[in-house]
């Protein structure tokens, strides 16, 4: 379950999101794991990603921020969207970087719970579970 923060006030509206992204437990999946402050009077999420992979592939960290809209309907009641961009360093003898980007799309309940899919790269991993995390 997502790290949920009770507002204390009406000027208290944030929150702290975490879970994954992906096919756990599959083996050389793509997993993303988001940690997000969520302001549910301005809409906005931002934080930080980390994409992992179970193959010989270095771990990426995103920063992040997109937008959270509320459904008022169904089993998905929040959909948020996620950007960001990194650094991709060549590998020798090439000198050199550039930047790579990121979305994310998350189709959730209030629990943070439900499908999403993410792209970085040329990958792009669609329909797999959003799952929070205590």
């Amino acid at each position: 379950m997502a790290t949920l923060k009770e507002p204390k006030s009406l000027l208290d509206t944030s929150y702290l999101a975490k879970g994954t992204i992906g096919n756990v437990g599959m083996p050389g999946a793509p997993i993303t794991h988001f940690s997000l402050v969520v302001s549910t009077e301005q809409g906005i999420v931002s934080g930080i990603v980390e994409i992992t992979q179970a193959i010989d592939s270095p771990t990426i960290k995103v920063n992040v921020a997109g937008r959270l809209r509320h459904t008022g309907y169904g089993k998905v009641t929040q959909i948020v969207d996620l950007k960001g961009e990194y650094v991709v360093s060549m590998p020798p003898p090439a000198i050199g970087s550039y930047l790579e980007q990121f979305e994310a799309y998350l189709d959730v309940d209030n629990s943070w719970n439900g499908t999403g899919g993410f792209s970085f790269g040329f990958q792009k991993i669609n329909n797999v579970p959003v799952t929070s995390a205590e």
